[in-house]
Parts: structure tokens; sequence; C-alpha cells
């Protein structure tokens, strides 16, 4: 309501956009009530992630002010969603799940990623793990 008063029209696009991602999720075929928090943070996710790939697409082609204004809206979204693991806490949990898999190099990234992800889910970028997963096995085989 305050964007609304005090006429920020990018916190206020940005939380129209986020309504009608949400109204569509919970409307979709098959879903009964309101949404779960889980869907709610991968929504969100999904229109970061949306804004952020807009944002590098119009940096490429020379639009630097619609790439910071897609930035702008990403960090924004952002705001909404769960604090991120930092990154001693998600090594940690690479590590444990590497251990109990008995991971010993990039083979296993696989057999990691599917321990890890539904541990941090909604409080850590996909990417982010993957990178961490790869960089964690790949000091195995040296």
């Amino acid at each position: 309501m305050t964007a609304m008063k005090q006429r920020r029209e990018m916190e206020l696009s940005s939380l129209r956009l986020l309504k009608a991602e949400l109204q569509m999720a919970s409307s979709e075929k098959g879903h009964r009530g309101d949404l779960s928090e889980d869907e709610i943070i991968t929504r969100i996710q999904k229109l970061v992630k949306q804004r952020r790939d807009a944002s590098e697409q119009y940096a490429a082609v020379g639009a630097p002010s619609r790439a910071e204004n897609e930035l702008k809206e990403a960090i924004f979204l952002e705001t909404y969603l769960p604090e991120q693991l930092g990154d001693a806490e998600l090594e940690r949990i690479i590590e444990e799940s590497a251990a109990e898999a008995k991971a010993t190099g990039p083979k296993d990234a696989g057999k990691i990623m599917g321990k890890v992800m539904p541990l941090v889910k909604g409080l850590a970028e996909g990417n982010r793990v993957k990178t961490k997963v790869q960089r964690y096995l790949q000091s195995l085989s040296e």
C-alpha cells in the first residue's frame, strides 16, 4: 500500500507482477485452495530468475537502462524470499551429503545434488549449489 501512496512505480509494478503470478498459480488446473509457502517461494524465485535473465539480455544488446530496471525488480522481489544460506553453511551441507553418498569425484555430482537440493530448497539458488558441488567434488579428485 505504501508503494501506491508514494508512487514508487518499480515496486508497484513488481508487486502487481507477483500478485498476478500467485493468482495464476492458485487457479492452475488441479490446484485447490491457497498456495503453500514453498509454492509461493518457488514462484518468487521464478520471477527473480526471469528478471535477472532479462537484465543480462538487455545488457547484451546495449540497453543498459532496461537492464538496470530489470535488475532492480529482481533485487526488490528477493526481499520477499527467505534469507539465503551463507557459503560456509552451504559447504557444510554439501560435505555432509557427499560423505553420506560416499562421493569420490565429479561423476557423483548427480547423487550429491539429489541429496542437497531438498535440504536447501528456497535457501540457495540451484546454480550456486551446482557450482559449489562441482568445486567440492573436483577437490576430492585432486
